[in-house]
């Protein structure tokens, strides 16, 4: 009997723990989409979730016309870029934002909302957190069963944006200002190693152990270009490794000048401190 009652205490047991790990795997209704496009030199994200049509009437009944539309599904539609851009001709500052519309027939709202973080449409909508608004005009298409984002015309200065969803389609033109951060990057490349570059490059030289001439040579460069009190100090040290004390002196005592007008009393201790050292070097 005892070994009946243990057995069904068992069997009891085992149906528990199938009823609490057993679950029912479904597809979601409006699955997550998302869509990465690089235009020009300007990163692009849109991160949205996809309803269907699934025989119903979209625009004008399920999606009514006049009132903010999520864009989408569940949470609201996000779109991000890492560089500002020009939307329809309007500048609109790099970032993460909330896509809303407002279709009509003729007309569609086109909306950058700024709080990222609701449920779809804001319980409050506020006009300060609307960082665009543009209009569109819709087209007609043929029938497309699920919302779609998706970028086309790309070229090297700009892209159209473009939502389709049943038989209406809305494409936003953006451009994006490849051609001036290519000028920068060509100028900058061309004109050679910065103040900084040589500074740097001498720096870790000299606090590796390298080549102290080398290290030297770097960064007496920097304070050719563009003197800084720290860029000095490292340049008196280097000629301090090469037994070089009175220009390491000299050069220590550019560095005091600087750091005295920077109020750094820090670095004009330490050259101080040096400087006495290395005067009986000499």
């Amino acid at each position: 009997m005892k070994k009946l009652s243990l057995l069904f205490l068992c069997f009891y047991i085992m149906s528990i723990a199938i009823d609490v790990k057993a679950q029912i795997v479904t597809p979601q209704a409006s699955p997550k989409g998302s869509i990465n496009q690089k235009v020009g030199l300007t990163d692009f994200t849109i991160i949205y979730s996809r309803p269907s049509v699934k025989g119903r009437v979209i625009f004008g009944d399920l999606v009514p016309y006049g009132q903010t539309w999520r864009t989408g599904a569940n949470e609201s539609t996000k779109i991000s870029f890492s560089e500002d851009i020009i939307v329809e001709g309007q500048t609109l500052k790099a970032g993460e934002y909330a896509i809303y519309t407002v279709p009509n027939k003729d007309i569609w709202d086109f909306i950058f909302y700024k709080n990222t973080t609701h449920w779809g449409n804001p319980d409050v909508w506020k006009e300060d957190e609307v960082a665009l608004r543009v209009k569109l005009k819709p087209t007609t298409i043929a029938k497309v069963e699920s919302l779609t984002f998706d970028f086309a015309n790309i070229t090297n200065n700009g892209a159209d944006i473009i939502l389709s969803w049943d038989i209406v389609s809305v494409s936003l033109k953006i451009s994006v200002n490849t051609e001036a951060k290519v000028m920068k990057s060509i100028e900058s490349t061309l004109a050679g190693p910065s103040a900084n570059d040589y500074y740097s490059a001498g720096r870790f030289y000299l606090e590796s152990g390298k080549d102290a001439n080398q290290a030297y040579l770097w960064l007496h460069k920097a304070n050719e270009m563009s003197p800084k009190f720290f860029m000095l100090r490292q340049e008196a040290l280097a000629l301090a490794k090469l037994s070089r004390y009175k220009e390491a002196i000299a050069v220590a005592n550019k560095s005091i000048e600087m750091a005295k007008e920077a109020k750094n009393e820090e670095y004009v201790k330490m050259n101080t401190k040096d400087i006495d050292n290395w005067s009986k070097m000499k």
